[in-house]
């Protein structure tokens, strides 16, 4: 079965040509290509969209705040994909819950990639945006994490998540099923409160977990 996207950017021109290339791939139906937050949030409301390509400037509603609305309001999963790497964009468009944050300079097939890792529940950030982030940490001290909380499998998960590592890298790396992984993450967030792994690595590189 296809995965269902949306395209929202309001350069018309990029919006145009990013539907042409998608097309191209079997496994990828554009529903609408829209040029502005509020319409991507309208969108998928009313459609089935699996995931949401979204720039971040864009009139109306932009695509940082359209993230919010879309993951409280559907269960969409949202791809910012866009040529702006400034800080408050990428801090702002995770704690909104982005799956994923790509830049628009990547290959086509670097795109319709982070498009099905997004859509099969993994995140996706290139080097650049995770870099950012670990710039942003100005104060890391030295982590101890609670062992009364987190099992020693646990601690090796968060430190993995942490290095950037998806899933299936994590899996790779110690030994075990990727499924496995997803439940130790999910344990993870009960115990922390958090919503996604995003939140997990940003937390531990903080000295927060």
């Amino acid at each position: 079965m296809a995965i269902r996207v949306l395209i929202a950017d309001d350069d018309s021109l990029i919006r145009e040509s990013l539907k042409i290339i998608l097309t191209m791939y079997d496994d990828i139906q554009i529903i609408r290509a829209v040029e502005n937050g509020l319409e991507a949030l309208d969108t998928c409301i009313k459609e089935e969209i699996d995931v949401a390509l979204l720039d971040v400037r864009m009139p109306v509603l932009n695509g940082v705040d359209g993230v919010r609305e879309i993951v409280k309001n559907t269960n969409t999963k949202c791809l910012i994909l866009t040529t702006f790497d400034e800080d408050e964009y990428i801090v702002n468009g995770i704690k909104n819950g982005a799956k994923g944050y790509i830049l628009k300079n990547n290959s086509p097939d670097k795109i319709i990639d982070a498009i099905r890792t997004v859509y099969k529940g993994n995140t996706v950030f290139q080097d650049v945006v995770m870099d950012k982030v670990k710039e942003l940490i100005d104060n890391k001290k030295e982590i101890k994490l609670d062992e009364r909380i987190f099992t020693t499998r646990e601690v090796e998960i968060i430190e993995a998540v942490a290095e950037g590592l998806s899933n299936k890298e994590v899996a790779q790396k110690l030994y075990i099923s990727e499924g496995t992984v997803k439940n130790y993450i999910t344990s993870i967030l009960d115990k922390t409160g958090l919503e996604h792994r995003t939140q997990i690595a940003i937390s531990y590189l903080k000295g927060n977990i």
